[in-house]
């Protein structure tokens, strides 16, 4: 949980580098609100309908969606820099089946050792979550 709020503090920050762990512990978390965000506009019943079909997903999944996009953009973009790639490489994802297979292997890489040019390896040295809240 610390690693998701850590991406919501840094909802600005499109420089620097995020590591592996503090990707897919975002995406965790954000997959768990978006289910609990559904199930709220099923049982509310707030949930969009086309043509008599329920289609699930509502207001409330909406407004969580708008909320995350800016952190989760900046994250992926920090992730990328991590692997020394840049952030324009989000783009290669619109290459129909292999983009998205691409960008997917680049997201589970490991980081580029030492440094590079968006920053120092954020796996070395003080664990940033620690340092939640301290500064």
């Amino acid at each position: 949980m610390n690693w998701y709020l850590k991406v919501l503090k840094q909802y600005t920050d499109f420089s620097g580098r995020a590591r592996r762990k503090e990707y897919w512990m975002f995406v965790l978390f954000n997959i768990i609100f978006s289910i609990c965000a559904l199930l709220i506009d099923v049982l509310i019943g707030t949930s969009f309908e086309m043509n008599g079909i329920n289609l699930g997903y509502g207001y409330i999944y909406m407004l969580y969606g708008l909320f995350v996009f800016i952190p989760g953009l900046a994250v992926l973009i920090r992730r990328l820099h991590d692997i020394g790639k840049s952030g324009w490489y989000i783009l290669i994802s619109f290459i129909p089946l292999i983009g998205g297979i691409w960008l997917l292997v680049l997201l589970v890489t490991d980081s580029d050792a030492g440094n590079n040019k968006w920053g120092s390896n954020p796996k070395i040295g003080d664990d940033e979550i620690d340092m939640l809240g301290k500064a």
